[in-house]
């Protein structure tokens, strides 16, 4: 009967999905749906990460299926849509990139695979362009907070500037308490986060364009990384006036 479930509309399958993805008891949702053979039909992009083992040093719960079962178990309620289909999807491109290496079990090049699996997802199961577009940043972003207490203060603000960046915070919590169970980064990235008022996030630009052209500088694709390196340096907490921003301009890129 399991291929019947074609019948339906996209639409309404993306829906019911939906349902048991925000609404609690996500885990058992999909453990049903695989033992009624609809996951094969439905998604077998998430079929498909059954058996497929990860680093026992960095997941001690077991394979990619198991990881992202305990994930879809530990979502809160309510649950925005697009934070659980990212959950569900995070580590879709795991099973296509399984390799092991003489060191360990690696997946090299996961989230870029990962993304344009979950973007075909997506579509075939129409998603508005805009969930789509949130949906895909979490799998994209997932595995940046590995970095957060290395980066620069402009690259942590620029990342903590992320649309609807509670649900990317979310997810890396759910993921870690699904795998190693440390929350070291997660901590640091909220208290951080909580420390900053919204100005050191994303102040008032202490240049223009126009400010850039009354400066002798001419158009062009330049701009936009004078603009750049400028905000960075903003950020960062080393330029806080107009002033200051185009000394800094004429020095680092002279006529």
């Amino acid at each position: 009967l399991a291929p019947q479930i074609h019948q339906v509309s996209r639409e309404r399958v993306r829906d019911e999905l939906t349902k048991m993805v925000t609404e609690g008891q996500a885990r058992r949702a999909f453990l049903l749906l695989d033992e009624t053979g609809l996951l094969h039909e439905l998604l077998p992009e998430i079929e498909a990460m059954k058996g497929v083992e990860q680093p026992p040093q960095f997941h001690p719960e077991g394979d990619v299926f198991v990881h992202t079962l305990l994930l879809l178990e530990k979502l809160p309620h309510p649950c925005p849509a697009t934070l659980g289909w990212g959950a569900l999807l995070h580590d879709v491109g795991k099973p296509p990139t399984f390799r092991v290496a003489p060191d360990r079990i690696r997946f090299d090049g996961h989230v870029d695979v990962g993304v344009k699996m979950a973007e075909e997802i997506c579509r075939r199961l129409r998603f508005s362009n805009h969930d789509t577009d949130q949906i895909l940043a979490l799998v994209k972003n997932h595995m940046r907070f590995a970095h957060a207490m290395q980066m620069s203060e402009a690259t942590f603000k620029k990342f903590v500037r992320m649309p609807r960046f509670e649900e990317h915070l979310e997810l890396h919590r759910i993921d870690c308490e699904s795998s190693h169970g440390d929350l070291t980064t997660y901590r640091f990235t909220r208290e951080k986060i909580a420390s900053m008022p919204p100005e050191a996030v994303r102040p008032r630009p202490l240049v223009s364009g126009d400010d850039l052209i009354d400066a002798g500088y001419v158009p062009g694709p330049k701009f936009k990384e004078i603009l750049g390196a400028v905000e960075d340096r903003q950020l960062e907490g080393m330029l806080h006036s107009g002033d200051e921003a185009i000394e800094f301009v004429r020095k680092e890129f002279p006529l």
